[in-house]
């Protein structure tokens, strides 16, 4: 293995790290200072090569992620859509309606409408259900790409 192919392999590997970070906080503010230290890089950098290479932004990634959790939430349990809003990690409600319909194509209430998740394991609702993400929409949301 090249000295090239192991400063890319050590780089996935440092930036798989943040991103699992991300995955345990979703619900807590994004600090990409704490991210980039993860990385053990700079904190644009960190932008830089998240982006390049998981073809998201940081932002984004997070946005998705929390938008996922609320699909979720919404389809298993009776909690107020305010409320789950905020146990995903959005501080306005708005910004969370607008993001759910931008990332999912419905507004949450539409969503939760749609009844309860099947009974089928785990692994095939998430592939199912995964928002993917038009960035087109995302881009032209306003605010939506401020950490």
């Amino acid at each position: 293995m090249s000295t090239r192919s192991r400063a890319i392999e050590d780089q996935n590997r440092r930036l798989l790290r943040a991103r699992d970070a991300m995955d345990r906080t979703f619900a807590e503010p994004l600090d990409i200072g704490a991210l980039a230290r993860i990385a053990h890089v700079s904190e644009s950098h960190f932008i830089r090569t998240f982006s390049a290479t998981f073809h998201e932004t940081p932002h984004h990634y997070l946005q998705r992620r929390r938008v996922e959790r609320s699909m979720f939430l919404l389809r298993s349990t009776e909690l107020p859509v305010t409320e789950i809003c905020y146990l995903v990690g959005f501080s306005s409600l708005g910004t969370f309606s607008r993001t759910f319909a931008a990332i999912v194509g419905e507004s949450p209430t539409r969503h939760r409408q749609r009844g309860p998740v099947p009974p089928v394991p785990g692994c095939f609702v998430m592939a199912w259900t995964r928002p993917s993400v038009d960035r087109a929409v995302l881009d032209k949301q306003p605010g939506l790409d401020s950490p």
